[in-house]
């Protein structure tokens, strides 16, 4: 294991080099988070986010979150799209789509009647999203 190079706060977030390689990246590959930064895969998920803005009506400041999430779960698709997204600094939103970003197209988002369904809600919990 890399010895810990050096750990410093920024902006609430503790950060950390592992012999030269940011902790984060290492950690998101320990999670599944898939880390491509193909030209492809970028506009692939500045797709997909226009989508969702486009989808359901959100406004320009609104923060979206497009990702691809690598999954080792039975049944699971080996690869799968994550969308988060807070609408007004309200709760977040969030919907699966079990398939690589790539792979995505418009009729694969929920409908926009759904919307508030995909609000986090505090009294539901459950480990799938």
């Amino acid at each position: 294991m890399p010895r810990l190079r050096s750990l410093y706060i920024r902006t609430g977030v503790a950060k950390a080099m592992l012999g030269g390689v940011p902790a984060q990246r290492i950690l998101f590959k320990m999670l599944g988070f898939i880390t491509k930064k193909s030209p492809e895969h970028l506009q692939a998920l500045d797709q997909v986010k226009t989508w969702t803005r486009e989808r359901f009506k959100l406004p320009q400041d609104a923060a979206i979150f497009v990702t691809e999430v690598a999954c080792a779960l039975p049944g699971c698709p080996p690869l799968e799209t994550v969308v988060a997204f807070w609408p007004n600094s309200e709760k977040r939103h969030h919907f699966k789509i079990f398939k690589p970003v790539q792979e995505v197209v418009p009729d694969d988002l929920p409908p926009t009647w759904l919307k508030n369904s995909l609000a986090e809600n505090d009294e539901i919990t459950c480990d799938c999203c």
